[in-house]
């Protein structure tokens, strides 16, 4: 900084061009078009996981298989806040919005650096994940998946028939109006979609879930 200043004073034409951040705050109201169907990955399975890997070559193979049960991997797909709400993830929604820029010829590194998700609170189980509250209530979702080998299993999801959300967004003004966030927002919820099952999923096609569209005043 004493360098800087020292060539500042002995050079009056150096000028600082770069401005300081523009950040701007706007909140939408979103209601969903199709059913939300939330899968986080459970705290208790990674637990497992953690508990395999630190056993290492000691691991007990053909161990006998923990009976299923429905209810608590049900409870474990949740992301639940400490006041109890349910949410989703914040970074689904900062995700989705980087990923509908290229729908408008936005470079996404741009966006990345651009829009981010205030979160209405955090995870009470991983106090590090953001959340946003859903309004709606949720059911348990019995679904057929296939993993890799292809072979079928079932899944078991909190899934909201009718739900929407407030979603706050900060972004920066030299980049975005609020016509543009608005705008993008509503090409996530048309074209994009979030959690299980939407439109842009990376291992499907989709399954026409969590879409939603921007409420008007």
């Amino acid at each position: 900084m004493v360098k800087s200043n020292e060539t500042q004073a002995t050079n009056p034409k150096v000028q600082v061009t770069i401005k300081p951040p523009n950040l701007q705050t706007a909140r939408f109201e979103i209601v969903g078009t199709a059913p939300l169907v939330i899968h986080r990955f459970a705290a208790k399975a990674k637990a497992m996981m953690m508990a395999k890997m630190e056993a290492g070559s000691t691991a007990k193979k053909g161990k006998a298989r923990e009976a299923f049960d429905k209810d608590a991997a049900y409870e474990g797909a949740r992301y639940r806040a400490k006041a109890g709400w349910d949410g989703f993830n914040a970074a689904a929604i900062r995700a989705a919005m980087i990923s509908a820029c290229r729908l408008v010829g936005f470079k996404m590194t741009l966006a990345k650096l651009s829009v981010f998700v205030v979160p209405d609170g955090w995870d009470a189980v991983e106090p590090q994940i953001p959340l946003v509250k859903i309004e709606g209530k949720p059911r348990l979702l019995e679904s057929v998946a296939r993993v890799e080998t292809g072979q079928c299993y079932i899944t078991v999801r909190p899934c909201f028939d009718e739900w929407s959300a407030a979603v706050t967004i900060r972004f920066d003004g030299d980049q975005f109006t609020v016509a543009d966030i608005s705008n993008l927002l509503a090409r996530v919820g048309a074209q994009v979609g979030i959690g299980e099952g939407r439109a842009d999923s990376k291992n499907s096609p989709g399954m026409g879930w969590g879409s939603f569209t921007l409420k008007s005043e």
